[in-house]
């Protein structure tokens, strides 16, 4: 690695700038001034994978939650449509089934649910 050039210097004067140090005013090279920059920035979507990798979980997981991620929102919103659905249509017949039997009953129908209603009360008591 002999062969390699020196890395560039970066200091930070005192008014805030940056500048490679073999470029400073002679005024300001009066010594070594390390300067830790981090100009990077992880866009706002990428959360999940920067506390993966951060946490040291590794290359998998942060795949696993790229890919896993989006597919299980994807299949849970698929079966609470499948859900609603099944409900509205149960709602539906149910409706159905209660409006026919209403219209096709009789008088002894209604006398039958008295009678049922009255035993019901005297076991009861």
């Amino acid at each position: 690695m002999n062969h390699l050039p020196e890395p560039a210097r970066v200091v930070r004067l005192p008014d805030g700038t940056h500048v490679y140090a073999d470029q400073m005013p002679v005024t300001f090279q009066s010594g070594p001034q390390v300067v830790h920059q981090h100009i990077h920035q992880a866009p706002p979507d990428r959360t999940v994978q920067r506390l993966a990798l951060g946490s040291g979980i590794g290359a998998g997981a942060v795949a696993a939650g790229v890919y896993f991620g989006p597919l299980l929102v994807g299949a849970l919103t698929a079966i609470a449509a499948n859900i609603a659905m099944l409900a509205f249509l149960a709602l539906i017949l149910a409706w159905g089934v209660h409006t026919v039997v209403k219209s096709t009953g009789s008088s002894e129908g209604a006398t039958a649910v008295k009678n049922a209603r009255r035993l019901a009360r005297r076991s009861r008591r």
